[in-house]
């Protein structure tokens, strides 16, 4: 039977783990129709051939912590994943936008960037499955799917109020998981560091794994420490399993700041122990020393609390007291800032003209030239913005990339 494509002379990388070769694959429709070795399909099979003049050819490449959300709204080509080899994106960390309902509505707008043409829509994706049926219908290139975002759950329940739940709230937080993962959900994909995720208690956390557990979905997890209590957080987290018996992964596992880098070793060998224990617990890294995420994410968790973090920086008496916590940290919290120091954030988008100037520069040096204390220059920013910065913090270590 004729190929409709033959790639020749690649370095074929099949996925199983073993060595590359050099073998010639071919195509026919959507599916690979054979792998062989170099030069052994006849090209006069094939309605076109492919040299790859040693090339790599690999199976599509699987982003398990994708934040294309807000763009597959508007396009779904994807071509920045496409061209990088980007087949398969998983979403969900902290945030989803369906099941939609509870007290979600208090921070739709202020929590992600939803398009105001589909704000309306995703005010009716009562159930998770509704979110997904959309995107289905959106020509989005790669193939998709979703954890339920761990911030998600608790707006549902709570808003952006901190406190404990109440035990309707937990039985709201059940059926909701619940029902979520009838309709596809992998599982929860939490992201402890951000309010209003940070706010999720212990109690509520045990509550998802028990459902999730029962689903034999995954437990995912941005823990709410990677630096001064990395090894306590993990601990409790690998409890968590221990627990409920769910299947757990960890995000990006490394260790910010150095004053911590040492602990790298030892979170691995507590990771090898429970596997050992028989928990399902794996974990992912990447290949750099640097993490990206919102400038805003480097205020106290407790600033943002009732989604009043710009109102807050705005109120001189708060901006102190988050001022005084930032400069000197008690706890309870990942000062970003801080592990990096402002010579290791560096700005890499803003919104507004005026402030363009300062992308790809360090907050120490957009200080220096505003002749400002560095966290003033935040402030400034960070409400002038209306929250709306990425920022990379270069906090981890290059010696602990290679660990295993």
């Amino acid at each position: 039977m004729p190929h409709d494509v033959l790639i020749t002379g690649a370095k074929v990388v099949d996925g199983t783990g073993n060595p590359w070769f050099y073998g010639d694959v071919a195509l026919t429709g959507d599916r690979i129709s054979a792998v062989a070795p170099a030069g052994t399909i006849d090209p006069a099979e094939a309605r076109e051939v492919v040299v790859a003049d040693g090339m790599v050819v690999c199976p599509g490449f699987i982003d398990i912590q994708s934040h294309s959300l807000i763009p597959f709204f508007t396009d779904g080509r994807s071509v920045s994943k496409v061209t990088q080899g980007v087949t398969t994106e998983i979403m969900g960390e902290g945030w989803t936008p369906a099941p939609f309902g509870g007290r979600m509505d208090e921070g739709l707008r202020a929590f992600q960037a939803i398009p105001e043409a589909d704000v309306d829509k995703v005010r009716s994706w009562s159930r998770f499955r509704d979110w997904m049926d959309d995107f289905s219908t959106r020509n989005i290139s790669v193939n998709f799917g979703s954890f339920i975002g761990g911030g998600t759950l608790r707006m549902y329940t709570k808003g952006w109020e901190m406190g404990d739940p109440t035990p309707d709230d937990l039985a709201t937080l059940r059926r909701v998981v619940a029902e979520a993962m009838q309709d596809g959900a992998f599982g929860v994909a939490t992201a402890l560091i951000y309010p209003p995720d940070a706010y999720n208690t212990n109690t509520e956390l045990l509550a998802m794994c028990e459902v999730i557990a029962a689903h034999r979905g995954v437990y995912v997890t941005h823990m709410r420490s990677e630096a001064d209590t990395f090894l306590e957080e993990l601990a409790a987290t690998i409890d968590l399993a221990r627990q409920t018996g769910v299947a757990l992964e960890l995000y990006h596992l490394k260790v910010a700041g150095k004053k911590n880098w040492h602990k790298m070793a030892e979170a691995i060998r507590m990771i090898d122990a429970a596997r050992a224990e028989g928990l399902d617990v794996t974990a992912d890294m990447y290949p750099y020393i640097a993490g990206g995420t919102g400038l805003a994410s480097a205020f106290p968790n407790w600033a943002a609390a009732d989604g009043k973090l710009i109102e807050n920086l705005r109120d001189p008496e708060m901006s102190e007291k988050i001022r005084m916590e930032m400069l000197e940290p008690t706890g309870g919290w990942e000062p970003l800032a801080t592990l990096s120091g402002p010579e290791g954030v560096l700005i890499a988008q803003l919104q507004h003209p005026e402030h363009r100037k300062y992308m790809g520069k360090r907050l120490s040096e957009i200080a220096a030239e505003r002749g400002q204390h560095w966290y003033d220059t935040m402030v400034d920013l960070v409400t002038a913005e209306e929250g709306w910065i990425f920022a990379i913090y270069f906090f981890a270590d290059e010696a602990n990339l290679p660990l295993q």
